[in-house]
């Protein structure tokens, strides 16, 4: 067998070259007014707004404008928006021919990135990249992912698909396609909640993503069919799915404290915490822990958040790692009576608004983002015939 090494043993790295790290941590690849995250204050703004303050006081139609035109809307503008996305939350026959069609035990995350692929098939502007135009696909993006979600929902369960209410809020809707009715107000805030903490998150892996594939002036399906395939990856959006295991894997929380040690003396990875930026905690925690918490209380299931302190405390004790989003998002969606594997493109909903914000910057002002590699492969050499081989 032919050797599989293929790295070049002379290889010697060119310091001058080698200026980035693994995983271009700590970059600077470009400009953007649409988020930023302060890793010296553990802080997140979304168009200068910190992300607390929209979670307490805003919609999360009143964020989606927000990514989309940079300022909140007033009432007028809201209205409009509103109705405008509500106009949109419908899919085709040919959609929903789709979503029935996909193997039933596939997961969502590819049910939803199939789903955005053919909802681009449909669109004859295909090429047209004008602003307005733009604005439009990422408003229909924002009102028929939630509703391909919820269809694959209820289809692979064996149920009827209900159709989207437009009366009611982008939340609200959410749960009435998903469940059959909206649950008490609590239960709404708290999921309303988690979408604007979802919805951007500067150049993360899935953003980043979508912007590589409009620079290369694709379209905005494309883009956001990128985003949902990085964000899949349990080290990036599949994480919530993933903290929901390892509890339901811990079952009691007396024994969260001895599990989370001997997870860390073996060394097992543990999802839920750490963030490349964030070093002293995530900005986005403490609010979703709150709503975390009030879910607990409205179902009357405590057990969850008792095991959340105790993993949390033992993790910060013995090695100064902070919970990050994923790890309260997870039994929140839980306790609303989610599926897990409907957490990541829950995730999807909210992100979509991100992703088409940084579609429509990146395309406003763009240069095709390309960089370079160093090879470290074998030297130059010359082909051998297949006789000479050995």
């Amino acid at each position: 067998m032919a050797d599989q090494t293929y790295i070049n043993p002379d290889y010697v790295a060119e310091p001058d070259k080698m200026n980035v790290k693994k995983g271009l941590e700590g970059v600077v690849m470009d400009t953007s007014s649409v988020s930023k995250v302060n890793a010296d204050t553990n802080s997140l703004i979304y168009r200068g707004y910190p992300v607390q303050d929209l979670a307490e006081n805003c919609s999360f139609e009143e964020v989606a404008y927000l990514m989309y035109n940079g300022e909140l809307p007033n009432k007028t503008q809201l209205e409009q928006f509103s109705k405008l996305e509500k106009s949109y939350r419908d899919i085709t026959p040919g959609n929903m021919q789709v979503v029935r069609a996909l193997p039933k035990k596939c997961h969502p995350m590819d049910s939803i990135r199939t789903g955005v692929s053919f909802l681009g098939c449909e669109d004859e502007r295909i090429w047209d990249a004008t602003p307005a135009t733009k604005m439009d696909k990422a408003i229909r993006l924002l009102a028929k992912i939630p509703t391909m979600i919820a269809a694959d929902y209820r289809n692979k369960k064996g149920l009827d698909v209900i159709a989207p209410d437009k009366n009611l809020s982008i939340a609200e809707n959410f749960f009435h396609m998903c469940f059959g009715k909206v649950p008490q107000k609590e239960i709404v805030k708290a999921f309303d909640v988690s979408l604007i903490l979802y919805a951007e998150h500067s150049f993360n892996a899935s953003t980043f993503t979508s912007r590589v594939i409009s620079s290369t002036q694709s379209d905005i399906y494309s883009a956001t069919v990128g985003g949902i395939g990085a964000l899949k990856g349990p080290l990036h959006g599949g994480a919530n799915e993933m903290v929901m295991h390892m509890m339901i894997e811990i079952a009691n929380p007396d024994k969260a404290t001895e599990w989370m040690l001997d997870a860390l003396a073996n060394k097992k990875k543990v999802m839920g915490f750490g963030h490349r930026v964030y070093k002293s905690g995530d900005s986005r925690v403490p609010t979703m822990k709150k709503y975390a918490q009030v879910m607990a209380q409205v179902t009357n299931e405590p057990k969850w958040m008792k095991m959340y302190d105790a993993l949390e405390k033992v993790m910060v004790d013995k090695k100064k790692i902070y919970p990050n989003l994923d790890f309260p998002a997870g039994p929140a969606y839980y306790m609303m009576g989610f599926e897990i594997d409907f957490f990541t493109p829950i995730f999807v909903m909210a992100r979509t608004t991100g992703w088409s914000a940084h579609i429509m910057e990146q395309t406003a002002n763009n240069r095709i983002i390309r960089p370079l590699s160093e090879y470290i492969g074998s030297a130059q050499r010359s082909v051998k015939s297949l006789s000479e081989r050995h």
